[in-house]
């Protein structure tokens, strides 16, 4: 376990919100690029500050999409949107970054720079917020060990492999401890073992109060996570067999 990482220097992780309450709000939000038809169209949801939430559908769903609403890369048509308890939709502009600065992203594509090192990638979150260099070294040399890539901290992207530039990027995004943590298909360019390995580091985040929101379409991932939630898109609506992540929640009704 992380244990150095765990007592970094980042902030107190759900400092404002209680375990229970809406971190992410999603109120009848649509998405259309262009003049295409729309791509996400009434969604509707809510986030528990502290949840752990699967994100699945057929390729061509919108997961993507909705991950990209919800880490602040693209607004929506229509809708309303709430990260940490604001609106984000009528957000100023110079108010995003420091929204941003809270979201820690594991994209598909990576997205590492090219010309720094896995060391410096993953070192790149703590430097931007500001820690000192003396602090930096010793969580970024355990998080590279923790993903395996302790003999690899000099390495430029170009030089590691597609499942090695991934754990990179993993490492990278939950190295700050953000409050809430959006990866997609986090664990499509690693073997088994390592994606076991991975969701126990979500897993350790979560239980420290991060919301961990994962797109995956693998099932047997999913099943590892016996506390998690699922919610499920088709064809850019939300699926909600339960009504669990519906916002405000449904109670169930017994039969």
């Amino acid at each position: 376990m992380c244990h150095g990482w765990q007592t970094g220097k980042a902030g107190s992780v759900g400092a404002h919100f209680s375990m229970m309450s809406a971190i992410v709000q999603f109120e009848n939000v649509g998405l259309r690029y262009g003049l295409d038809s729309e791509t996400l169209s009434d969604i509707s949801f809510s986030l528990h500050a502290g949840g752990f939430y699967f994100l699945t559908g057929a390729s061509g769903a919108g997961k993507t999409s909705l991950l990209k609403l919800l880490y602040l890369a693209q607004r929506p048509s229509r809708g309303v949107i709430r990260l940490f308890g604001e609106d984000v939709v009528t957000l100023p502009r110079k108010r995003l970054p420091g929204f941003r600065r809270r979201i820690g992203v594991v994209f598909q594509d990576f997205r590492l720079v090219p010309h720094l090192s896995a060391y410096d990638n993953i070192a790149l979150p703590l430097r931007v917020a500001g820690m000192v260099e003396s602090e930096i070294d010793a969580p970024v040399t355990e998080m590279l060990n923790w993903v395996g890539l302790g003999d690899r901290g000099q390495a430029r992207p170009a030089t590691l492999s597609g499942g090695e530039q991934q754990r990179v990027a993993i490492a990278r995004a939950v190295i700050g401890r953000p409050e809430i943590l959006v990866a997609d298909e986090p664990t499509g360019n690693v073997d088994a073992d390592m994606a076991r390995r991975l969701m126990t580091l979500f897993e350790a985040l979560n239980r420290l109060g991060t919301t961990i929101v994962v797109a995956t379409h693998d099932l047997p991932l999913i099943a590892q996570v016996s506390a998690a939630q699922m919610m499920k898109l088709d064809r850019g609506r939300l699926s909600d067999p339960t009504g669990s992540l519906r916002y405000p929640p449904r109670q169930q009704v017994s039969g």
